[in-house]
């Protein structure tokens, strides 16, 4: 006897008794045609195995849930239109027992008892079925009411399927918000170590990438056990995003030699099979635990900001008739993200409309809310007390909406900065880190909050960790020129000028940076560097003077901080 813990589906033909006493020929032909055509062709699709045939019926093993209620959904839908054949189709997780050509066992025994309830048409399954389900494909099931089964010890948590509650979930809003989504799917990691011991480290890097990602809120992660069903295979990505309804996939190898680890990884576009991102980590096994974190950290750090900058170039190409709240959300974001006067304004008209189209939209509130506060500090927007209060209002209602989300705590701490809450920003900051330790920009924040504080040896080493962890995040121009006020601040001028120049290298890069470059030429006098610095930020900003630089600095406390900026912008010759 073999036993074992899997997902057991059970079908059973609606009324066949009385099909079979109408019209026994062509009941048995048709039959036929279902099962070759149609039933057995989408349980091996979906990774079945029929394990038992009845007259009437079939009990089918799978390696998950997912797979299971894959297949009974192909199956039902597909039979919604056919002439006579009906299925009741029961799903339950549990042990079962295989012998002699039989089977059975809890596993399955709720499956048949669910399936005795189902109405034509149907699928039910279990609570414990259910929780293994990921979210896209759980949304499909309603109810979730206690049913007492025949012979079953304790009452079962059913969930049902329908054709119908199918219909009236793609019309239902809410739906249509899980769907604007972005789902991703992390395969497991292969071992190419060559050593069997050593895949406790891949499925570990894996798990570990799965559950970072899961803590951006705006990302759909595909379940653990969905994707390891797939561990050993190798999966053609476009189908396998098909089967789990995954918008981009994750794939990658570990391989380990002696005291060394070298780990890839890819992201690809589901849609096209396109490579959006790859990279090559090679770390020292010197602190397995440390090194596997590292590694985890560093290639989430890489692959958020790429799925983000992916969906929304998507976004901005399709048509735009009637924009609904996602829509806006991520038209908003992408017009954020070109750093101009302009695009600000944009940004902020999108991301209220996004607001007021769906008012328990929290990255809408507190982006909007963000938008706000860096066109005060950088383009058009004037400083105004009462604007930055609805601003800390927008960022407190997100915050309400959805506590745990880590992005909302770094931008709730970002308004406060700009107030000049410095100690309240440094709080949410570290709440955004513990909810999320791979979201770079909080650690920029962190570095922001401490700096404006006069902690600058704290504030620096997280302005490196930021730009180590994300160097090609959208703001990574920002990590840098907020590291090199803070180093101006700390009188490194040498130091500050390069981190200047760094972030100056990149595109979209505000005249701040090249400000901050002024300041710290000024102050190490180098006069010939100087002139041209100051040559260059007058053509980035033609409207930069002493008295501009003050009014946009407002988020400044310290006297002595704001003094030694504008005097070593005085020092450069910037005009009063």
């Amino acid at each position: 006897m073999v036993r074992k813990l899997t997902a057991i589906l059970a079908a059973d033909i609606v009324g066949y008794s009385k099909l079979m006493g109408a019209d026994q020929e062509g009941t048995l032909e048709a039959l036929r045609q279902m099962r070759d055509a149609l039933l057995e062709p989408v349980v091996g699709r979906n990774r079945g195995n029929i394990v038992k045939r009845m007259g009437d019926g079939w009990i089918v093993e799978f390696p998950s849930v997912t797979d299971a209620v894959g297949c009974a959904v192909t199956v039902q839908q597909s039979l919604a239109e056919h002439e006579f054949i009906r299925l009741r189709i029961g799903i339950h997780t549990g042990d079962v027992n295989f012998e002699n050509d039989d089977v059975f066992g809890d596993g399955v025994n709720v499956a048949s008892r669910l399936e005795g309830l189902a109405d034509p048409g149907q699928i039910l399954i279990s609570d414990t079925a259910y929780a293994q389900l990921d979210e896209r494909s759980a949304k499909h099931f309603i109810g979730g009411g206690v049913q007492t089964l025949k012979n079953i010890a304790r009452p079962v948590t059913v969930w049902k399927w329908t054709p119908k509650a199918e219909a009236e979930q793609s019309e239902d809003p809410d739906a249509s918000k899980l769907e604007g989504r972005t789902c991703i799917a992390v395969l497991p990691f292969d071992n190419m170590s060559g050593d069997p011991n050593q895949e406790y480290f891949s499925d570990g890097l894996t798990e570990d990438i799965i559950t970072a990602l899961s803590k951006h809120k705006w990302l759909e992660v595909v379940a653990r056990n969905s994707v390891f069903a797939y561990k050993g295979t190798s999966p053609n990505v476009r189908r396998l995003a098909d089967e789990v309804g995954a918008d981009f996939v994750v794939e990658g190898s570990v391989r380990k030699s002696g005291d060394r680890v070298r780990v890839t990884a890819q992201l690809i576009d589901a849609s096209s099979g396109n490579h959006v991102w790859a990279e090559r980590y090679d770390r020292k096994m010197e602190d397995i635990f440390d090194v596997q974190d590292e590694i985890t950290d560093t290639i989430v750090g890489r692959i958020e900001p790429e799925i983000g900058t992916a969906v929304r170039q998507k976004i901005q190409q399709a048509p735009r008739r009637d924009l609904q709240a996602w829509d806006c959300y991520h038209l908003g974001i992408s017009k954020f993200y070109k750093f101009t006067a302009e695009g600000n304004k944009e940004a902020q008209q999108l991301l209220q409309k996004s607001r007021e189209l769906e008012p328990q939209f929290a990255e809408a509130h507190a982006w909007w809310a963000y938008a706000t506060i860096l066109g005060m500090v950088y383009w058009d927007t004037e400083p105004d007390t009462a604007l930055m209060d609805q601003a800390l209002a927008a960022v407190h209602e997100a915050v309400s909406i959805d506590g745990q989300n880590a992005q909302l705590h770094m931008l709730k701490g970002r308004v406060q900065l700009a107030r000049r809450e410095y100690r309240g920003a440094l709080a949410d900051n570290e709440t955004a880190i513990q909810l999320n330790p791979t979201l770079a920009p909080a650690y920029c924040g962190l570095g922001d909050s401490l700096a404006y504080e006069g902690r600058y040896d704290e504030a620096i080493a997280l302005f490196e960790k930021a730009v180590a962890m994300s160097p090609n995040h959208p703001q990574l121009w920002a990590f840098l020129s907020y590291g090199a006020m803070t180093l101006l601040f700390d009188q490194q001028y040498e130091k500050a000028l390069q981190w200047a120049e760094r972030a100056r290298n990149i595109p979209n890069c505000q005249y701040w940076a090249t400000a901050h470059a002024a300041v710290a030429l000024a102050y190490l006098g180098r006069e010939q560097e100087l002139q041209k610095m100051v040559a260059q930020l007058l053509k980035e900003n033609a409207d930069f003077t002493l008295t501009f630089a003050e009014r946009k600095l407002f988020y400044l406390q310290r006297d002595d901080q704001l003094n030694l900026y504008l005097t070593g912008l005085e020092k450069a010759g910037i005009p009063r």
